[in-house]
């Protein structure tokens, strides 16, 4: 056997195939030579390959937007005259809906043979039965669904940072306190930080209907002390509710064909 060095063609093969190798083992371990999964995207809440409970999470987080973008023309329609806001409470829990309902037991309008108060349990039912899926997407990737909701902008960024800080430091009174009518995102990001911090799912549906349900009776309160000044909103409003709820539908359809359109383009941009 010769032990003479090699020559510069073997060297250079032998230099092109370490090359090779090198790539491959970069390839199989998620190196700089590999190609990105579908599921690897900072857009994705997950940090990992998703299972089953991941992506069913995440139909059902889709879903929910598209929920309440549907319920917005029947929220405008039922808030249109005293004998629907019952209904407008019971279906979807509305805090307006119950100041108004409020403001109607006070006038002596509430027709109705059900309790009012019985409505406004419905209201809560109603109003939570979704709110398990925030928990379940801050079981499942803690405050991933929180970093997709601030996506890349610095200014939503910062907002939702200053409210998980408050959601921290308010403890389980954030539960409470996550309905408050204020434009910030405190109710989803205290529901996901519940799942987060492994609270347990019968506590938090427990403390989220008991907090829901403290609100609608505030409200109503609030409506019965007011009175006669919000069923004459009320009166004025029903006028142009039909006009309203056409309105809201015709948002409703220009956002989901925009949304359709945007998708159908990014995958056309990908291919």
């Amino acid at each position: 056997m010769s032990h003479e060095p090699q020559g510069a063609e073997d060297a250079v093969q032998d230099a092109s195939g370490d090359a090779v190798a090198l790539h491959g083992a970069d390839a199989f371990a998620g190196g700089p030579g590999a190609a990105q999964e579908w599921w690897d995207d900072p857009a994705m809440p997950w940090k990992h390959r998703p299972g089953r409970s991941d992506i069913s999470c995440l139909v059902w987080m889709g879903a929910l937007g598209v929920f309440s973008l549907a319920m917005m023309p029947l929220r405008a329609w039922l808030l249109g005259a005293p004998s629907r806001i019952p209904a407008l409470v019971a279906a979807t829990g509305s805090r307006t809906g119950s100041a108004t309902l409020g403001a109607l037991v006070r006038e002596g309008d509430y027709r109705l043979v059900i309790p009012w108060v019985l409505v406004l349990m419905a209201g809560t039912v109603m109003s939570c039965k979704f709110d398990w899926v925030y928990w379940w997407a801050g079981k499942l990737w803690g405050r991933g669904m929180i970093e997709v909701w601030a996506g890349r902008s610095e200014r939503a960024r910062t907002r939702y940072e200053k409210v998980e800080r408050w959601a921290d430091r308010a403890g389980w009174v954030g539960m409470l306190l996550a309905y408050l009518p204020v434009p910030l995102p405190l109710m989803a990001v205290v529901f996901v930080l519940a799942g987060a911090n492994r609270m347990s799912v019968r506590r938090f549906v427990a403390m989220d209907c008991a907090a829901c349900f403290i609100w609608l009776l505030g409200f109503t309160a609030i409506g019965y002390l007011v009175g006669a000044p919000i069923t004459s909103l009320l009166a004025g409003y029903a006028r142009i509710a039909n006009y309203v709820s056409i309105a809201l539908v015709v948002v409703v359809l220009v956002a989901a064909l925009t949304s359709s359109w945007r998708r159908a383009r990014a995958q056309g941009a990908r291919n």
